[in-house]
């Protein structure tokens, strides 16, 4: 799927929209507004696949903006990893609601929240770790 993103150009034209939108803002927004839209499509499909999906498009943006690809690529796979408020985005989610006998509002409850200050967090920790 990668692959395909990439030889269709699919990449290049959603990574031109992200930093046309948001590559005025600076760094830190267009870091942000990936690692969220990375948060976001995990809750719908598997983390996996949203970090497959998203990584050309990670690299893409920090080429056309001269930036080091590194807290780029490490934000897509934060954020596909680090989806609280969904029981489908990682195995393991899925593998406690059963047995804690937890709703799909339980999730959202107390996962969205955490997903959001850990997002916030890893937005202004990556680039001191990985500099832009």
């Amino acid at each position: 799927m990668s692959t395909a993103l990439e030889k269709t150009g699919a990449s290049q034209i959603v990574s031109e929209s992200l930093v046309s939108s948001l590559g005025s803002l600076g760094p830190y927004a267009l870091l942000a507004g990936l690692y969220f839209a990375t948060s976001l499509t995990t809750m719908f499909i598997s983390n996996t696949a949203t970090a497959v999906l998203m990584a050309p498009i990670a690299l893409v943006a920090a080429q056309q903006t001269n930036l080091s690809p590194y807290p780029f690529i490490l934000a897509v796979t934060l954020g596909a990893s680090m989806c609280f408020a969904s029981p489908f985005s990682t195995s393991p989610n899925a593998l406690v609601m059963k047995a804690g006998h937890y709703t799909f509002m339980d999730y959202i409850r107390v996962g969205l929240p955490l997903q959001i200050i850990i997002g916030i967090v890893m937005v202004f920790v990556l680039p001191l770790l990985f500099p832009f």
